[in-house]
């Protein structure tokens, strides 16, 4: 399975189908398709990092927490990311380098206001082929 994300559609809400070969590259697709939602990431330069640590109780739970921090990072910080290295520890931890760069309305044009990431039909499943992931955000 190569990594990937795709955008579901929902009638009040809009979701992510994130595939990866491990836990870490499905979340790092995951915050990709969140990214994309937000504005169009092709316009975001990789020129600052950003170090993120995330726990939970378990690993849908860290799902919803990493895309808060992702989320938290466009909307409270004004800070974009446009790459993702994550690193778990076990399935209930994880740390991650975000790259990219602050918040610029005259070249992030945003597309879609995400309000939070919910718990509706969220779904961690272990495939043949890696994890495959499904996570609803409120918009």
């Amino acid at each position: 399975m190569s990594g990937g994300y795709r955008i579901l559609e929902h009638p009040a809400d809009l979701g992510i189908e994130a595939r990866g070969r491990s836990l870490g590259e499905a979340f790092e697709q995951a915050a990709a398709g969140l990214i994309a939602i937000l504005l169009d990431p092709e316009r975001v330069r990789p020129l600052e990092e950003v170090s993120v640590h995330v726990a939970a109780s378990d690993r849908e739970q860290l799902l919803v927490r990493w895309l808060s921090e992702v989320l938290y990072q466009v909307d409270g910080r004004g800070f974009i990311p446009r790459t993702f290295v994550v690193e778990l520890r076990g399935e209930t931890e994880l740390t991650a380098t975000l790259r990219g760069e602050a918040l610029d309305l005259r070249r992030h044009a945003t597309r879609t206001d995400v309000k939070a990431v919910t718990y509706h039909q969220l779904s961690v499943q272990e495939t043949k082929a890696g994890i495959l992931l499904t996570v609803f955000l409120d918009i």
